[in-house]
């Protein structure tokens, strides 16, 4: 039997969880469908889920379909909780993206949309909500065409509008079909050319170009009431790819999601691309070389996971035994870097532990947060016994608290939220420390010289020094400091459209006394260079000079015209910088950017602004320079080489000063 695996996905509120309802009613894998509002559906199965009425994690059910099973993934939609999204698109086979028939195109589903293009994922489309009282049908196939892709093939025509009675009835088009597969089918055109165009072919060509993700069905319907459902599962049986991978194979999987069973032990739901993993079987993961042996495989099927000796190539599965496995690692052979699609979170906010909570108990459940949202990313500080975690917005902030809460017994607050800045490399500087010089207490020579690079191009790292120079365990040593280093610049952000490269070496080689065992104290040692990198590092950094960016989001507005006076004052005092200003009719259109950490004041001043007609969305747009009021600083966590007398005293006491 073929195997699909499928995600959904789509804007908050746009009826996803709805819709996954109903295709498994419809697939009989259950008797009743769930609903949101009343907390009853299958894929939220977290009390917080249930109680809020929004998807917080990634969850995975199957159902037959004729010849096809499917794994259906349903995912995330609010913003918050877009690095749940990341880590699913790298398993998927096709998607299928909901667009609301009422609010029609809105910002993730055009942030969604630019991605699975980006990744050439087959995706079909669903404009759900035809029964809903505005819905449109002509006006929403136009935002799509204008504001996603104009390469969509209507499946057929949805009648009765905002009425319990609205239908779709099924029918490629062929005139609209035409337009945009001809465009990709040279034998279609020249069939269209003779007027010797068939159904068989039509359907042929929309199958190809579909599994290609050159072309996007676009079906309407109703989750609600079941209208289009049908036609929906044909589209997904027969133009969505079936998965491939042989069975046979060396063994290849990634994990997209890590979870804690009943007894507290790591689950890791993998996809398989390759081979058939049985249990027992003793396997790499990873990228440091770890092993670890299977000792539990459930597989999904029929709307539950069961237990199984194998799981092979295209199935997901729940992997039990690796005790140290991550979201992201491959097991077995890797088959490509773990990507990311999306912006990393920009904001962040101190955890403040509440009246009797164990700090230890708090740090152990962070972690095991962490573990399962990787982009949860922890900063602690031991001088201040504070932990942070980098966020995407407000509503992940609440979440952890009440999972903190609900699942822990852990009381906490927040601090207020703060937006995560980098620090980019002004100009070049360099430094060096030699071996066996004053005021250098370590018996390394190092130096290194930093040159600002590309936007986007992250940290390299180069040697102007031969290999061969000293053992490669020393060069290692420099590297993996000088990374970890840049975690905190001249400000305490992290430095990043930077190349480093390494323009001096040397060390002690390995010395003893006659009849005497290794004189540590006369041998350069990998702490040598670990010690010493951090000085050399900061004061190259100094004399580069940095800047401080902060992040900032690309806003649009749509408030009624008439209310424009009022917003624009607002926006300013924001620090937002309008870029764009249209009417449309009595609606007036504003675009721009406005930094990070005043999108959420933004968001709560907009309907008193607008008599509550305004509507906003925001999306990560790139890093400015710090142009208002002071430079923001970031606490240091590390033994702050900025003061080389106390960063020694912190790391060694061999010091000569």
């Amino acid at each position: 039997m073929h195997m699909l695996n499928l995600g959904i996905l789509a804007h908050v509120d746009a009826g996803k969880t709805s819709l996954t309802e109903r295709l498994l009613h419809s697939a009989g894998v259950i008797d009743e469908i769930g609903s949101v509002d009343d907390g009853n559906t299958r894929t939220d199965t977290l009390a917080l889920e249930r109680r809020r009425g929004i998807t917080i994690k990634s969850a995975v059910v199957s159902f037959p379909l004729d010849g096809v099973t499917i794994n259906l993934i349903d995912t995330p939609g609010h913003p918050d909780f877009i690095a749940e999204v990341e880590r699913v698109l790298g398993v998927l086979d096709g998607v299928v993206l909901v667009i609301s028939a009422v609010e029609g195109v809105q910002a993730q589903t055009r942030v969604l949309m630019r991605t699975l293009r980006r990744l050439r994922l087959p995706t079909l489309l669903f404009v759900n909500k035809i029964d809903r009282g505005g819905a449109r049908h002509e006006a929403v196939l136009r935002e799509i065409s204008a504001r996603l892709t104009p390469a969509i093939v209507p499946m057929g025509a949805a009648t009765g509008l905002g009425t319990r009675t609205a239908r779709f009835t099924a029918g490629l088009g062929p005139s609209a079909a035409l337009d945009v597969l001809t465009g990709h089918d040279d034998a279609l055109l020249a069939a269209y050319v003779e007027n010797t165009v068939t159904d068989v072919a039509l359907h042929r060509s929309l199958v190809a170009q579909t599994g290609e993700a050159l072309v996007h069905p676009v079906y309407f319907g109703s989750a609600a009431t079941g209208a289009g459902v049908d036609a929906l599962l044909t589209g997904i049986e027969t133009l969505l790819p079936a998965a491939g991978g042989d069975a046979d194979g060396p063994v290849s999987a990634t994990v997209f999601k890590v979870a804690r069973g009943p007894a507290g032990e790591k689950v890791a739901y993998a996809r398989m691309f390759s081979g058939t993993l049985r249990t027992r079987d003793r396997v790499p993961f990873g990228t440091d070389g770890a092993e670890g042996r299977i000792t539990g495989i459930s597989v999904f099927g029929h709307g539950t996971d069961t237990r199984e000796d194998s799981v092979a190539a295209g199935r997901i599965a729940r992997l039990t035994g690796l005790g140290d496995i991550r979201i992201g690692d491959a097991i077995g052979e890797p088959r490509k870097a773990y990507e990311h699609f999306f912006a990393p979170p920009t904001l962040e906010t101190v955890v403040v532990p509440g009246p009797g909570v164990n700090r230890g108990a708090l740090h152990l459940a962070l972690t095991q947060l962490a573990e399962q949202d990787p982009l949860i990313g922890l900063r602690g500080d031991e001088r201040r016994q504070e932990t942070s975690v980098s966020l995407y917005g407000e509503v992940q902030k609440e979440v952890i608290q009440a999972t903190l809460a609900e699942d822990y017994g852990l009381d906490v607050t927040f601090r207020e939220t703060t937006p995560l800045c980098v620090e980019r490399p002004v100009g070049t500087g360099q430094a060096v420390e030699f071996n066996k010089k004053d005021p250098n207490p370590f018996l390394a020579t190092v130096g290194l010289r930093v040159d600002p690079a590309p936007v986007g191009s992250g940290v390299g790292f180069r040697l102007e020094v031969e290999l061969g120079s000293m053992p490669y365990a020393f060069f290692k040593a420099v590297e993996d400091t000088v990374r970890e280093t840049l975690d905190q610049g001249l400000h305490g952000w992290q430095v990043t459209d930077c190349l480093v490269t390494m323009t001096h070496s040397g060390y002690s080689p390995r010395q003893s006394h006659a009849h005497q065992a290794f004189d540590k104290s006369m041998s350069s040692t990998g702490a040598d260079f670990r010690g010493v990198t951090p000085l050399v590092l900061i004061e190259a950094l100094r004399r580069a000079g940095t800047r401080v960016h902060e992040p900032l989001r690309r806003f649009r507005v749509e408030a009624p015209a008439d209310t424009l006076g009022a917003l624009l004052p607002v926006l300013a005092g924001l620090a937002a910088v309008p870029e764009k200003t249209r009417n449309r009719e009595d609606v007036c259109v504003l675009e721009g950017t406005v930094p990070a950490a005043r999108v959420h004041a933004l968001e709560q001043k907009l309907p008193g602004l607008t008599r509550g007609e305004g509507e906003m969305e925001s999306s990560f747009a790139h890093y400015a320079p710090v142009t208002h009021g002071t430079i923001p600083q970031r606490p240091r966590t590390d033994h702050n080489p900025l003061n080389r007398k106390e960063y020694l005293l912190n790391v060694t006491r061999r010091v000569g000063v």
